[in-house]
């Protein structure tokens, strides 16, 4: 399993959940997203997981064409940054909706590797419905972006790799502190990372509380993060500071200088292979 010197720094900066009315600061409006990345890129990160929202009632959307928007805002300012789109079934689940946004064939797509219970909420994620993502992303050049919330996700992944659905390189996000999964525990953590096949990528991140503890523990073991409002909006262990997605990425750099761990370019992490493969050909 590859363990880079260099940081993956994986920013996701808005999510399905957070709204103004919890967090003025989380971005929502397709300007706000773009400025925000734009931001964050300066800050210094290596590729952004986005998702959308309907510019009305700011509730998350599928439609390719509010995508198109952020992609296009994204590539303008940031040309480039490996953007990767999400692909959740956590608020709808037609293949269709859930598909739709390949058509403007981002680096990557998120690829959630089974269902999932959140505490108030359903992820479904049928096996065929995993295939025919991963089907329909190779056909746009599109590389999944791996996420997984327990063990068993892992060894779906590892399945997929043997039937010949999933193709090198794997970039997997292990995403601990979810009532129904894994729990930022070094034990946990540490058998999750020795399941991962050889020639890995991975990016460690936690849901609330456990964001800090879990990008701490992946910079110290060699691995790559994910940071951002999408997995937790305070600051501060007892949630009385409101996070902004630019206090978040500048801290976990503080740590990581302690570490001497660089921050890995986008341009470096998208030669590796993760660059859309219609991109990177072009």
């Amino acid at each position: 399993m590859a363990t880079p010197a260099k940081l993956i720094v994986n920013f996701t900066p808005t999510g399905m959940v957070p709204t103004k009315t919890m967090t003025p600061h989380v971005p929502v409006d397709v300007n706000e997203i773009v400025e925000q990345v734009h931001e964050a890129a300066g800050i210094g990160i290596t590729l952004a997981h986005l998702h959308a929202r309907d510019p009305d009632t700011h509730e998350p959307t599928w439609k390719p064409e509010v995508y198109a928007r952020i992609v296009e805002g994204v590539r303008r300012h940031c040309p480039g940054l490996v953007i990767c789109l999400s692909l959740s079934g956590r608020n709808f689940n037609e293949f269709d909706k859930r598909s739709a946004a390949l058509s403007l064939e981002p680096d990557m797509g998120s690829l959630t590797l089974s269902s999932l219970n959140f505490p108030q909420q359903a992820s479904v994620n049928a096996p065929e419905m995993i295939r025919q993502l991963a089907e329909k992303m190779a056909q746009h050049g599109v590389h999944p972006e791996l996420e997984v919330f327990d063990l068993g996700m892992i060894h779906y992944g590892r399945y997929l790799i043997e039937k010949g659905n999933l193709k090198p390189p794997f970039y997997w996000n292990l995403i601990t502190g979810n009532l129904a999964g894994m729990q930022t525990d070094p034990a946990e953590i540490g058998l999750a990372i020795k399941q991962l096949p050889p020639g890995s990528w991975w990016a460690l991140g936690g849901i609330g509380r456990q964001q800090l503890p879990a990008n701490t523990l992946a910079i110290l073991a060699g691995g790559g993060i994910r940071i951002g409002l999408e997995d937790n909006i305070y600051f501060d262990r007892q949630r009385n500071i409101l996070a902004t997605n630019n206090a978040l990425l500048r801290r976990i750099h503080e740590i990581a200088a302690l570490f001497e761990r660089p921050l890995m370019p986008s341009a470096e992490f998208g030669a590796l292979g993760f660059y859309n493969s219609n991109r990177a050909t072009s």
